[in-house]
């Protein structure tokens, strides 16, 4: 039976075999690999994946397709919302000490399931996500350029990414109304160590207006907090690097 995309779901499945191509080529899966697909819709990427791996262990939210997916011999599914997956007890369950992650993520919640998979870093080898492009550019961004903001040093502070392959809309069915892009996420091998919760709120804060000088925002919650170290305010904020950011948040 056909299935229809789910609007509440934010469902567009992957339809080109081509661009499917060059994004197992870009993942390289190796036979044997521990590796969790987020969102395996109707397994055009999760077949010739499993193929390559021998099995997969999927997390599929909308409940028809966990059910047509449990029927598929080489996978495991967890039914369930991506939020509330623990990577943890997964990387437990399957004996591995890192998993690969990979998927079509869901572009109405894809930053919140970023930020949830940061809290699992530790047990990850490496991320391949499809996203929509403009997420990407924000990912990616360099300091001083219009697309750098709290999403670039988030993540940068904690991965190594590139954007490896364009995906058009016509490559998905139904076609999104916006440019797609597939991303890899190595995590940094000794990042600097603070708290997270910290580093987001003092990013959070110094973009909150993004066009003032930082002494108006960051400036101000570094004197409430008794702040008696170098830091120059008088930048904006998207002139900061991560690695300014960070060494901030760890002085902290």
């Amino acid at each position: 039976m056909k299935h229809v995309p789910k609007k509440r779901f934010g469902q567009h499945f992957l339809s080109d075999p081509a661009i499917i191509d060059g994004i197992v080529r870009a993942i390289a899966p190796q036979a044997g690999e521990p590796m969790v697909e987020i969102g395996p819709g109707l397994a055009a990427l999760t077949q010739p994946l499993v193929e390559r791996l021998g099995r997969l262990t999927v997390v599929e939210l909308d409940r028809d397709l966990a059910q047509r997916l449990r029927q598929h011999a080489q996978l495991q599914v967890i039914e369930s919302d991506v939020l509330k997956v623990d990577f943890a007890q997964v990387a437990q369950a399957l004996g591995a000490t890192k998993l690969r992650v990979v998927g079509n993520l869901p572009y109405n919640i894809s930053t919140p399931i970023l930020f949830h998979l940061l809290k699992y870093v530790d047990v990850i080898a490496d991320q391949h996500f499809m996203l929509q492009k403009e997420v990407i550019d924000r990912m990616v961004a360099a300091p001083a350029t219009a697309d750098y903001g709290r999403l670039s040093v988030m993540l940068q502070w904690r991965y190594a990414m590139e954007n490896v392959l364009f995906v058009p809309p016509e490559s998905f069915d139904p076609p999104p109304r916006v440019d797609s892009a597939v991303v890899r996420m190595v995590p940094h091998e000794e990042p600097v160590a603070l708290d997270v919760a910290l580093l987001e709120e003092l990013v959070q804060v110094a973009f909150s207006q993004r066009r003032k000088l930082l002494r108006h925002t960051l400036g101000r919650w570094l004197e409430a907090r008794g702040f008696a170290g170098n830091f120059d305010v008088q930048r904006r904020a998207e002139e900061v690097p991560v690695q300014e950011y960070t060494a901030l948040a760890a002085s902290l």
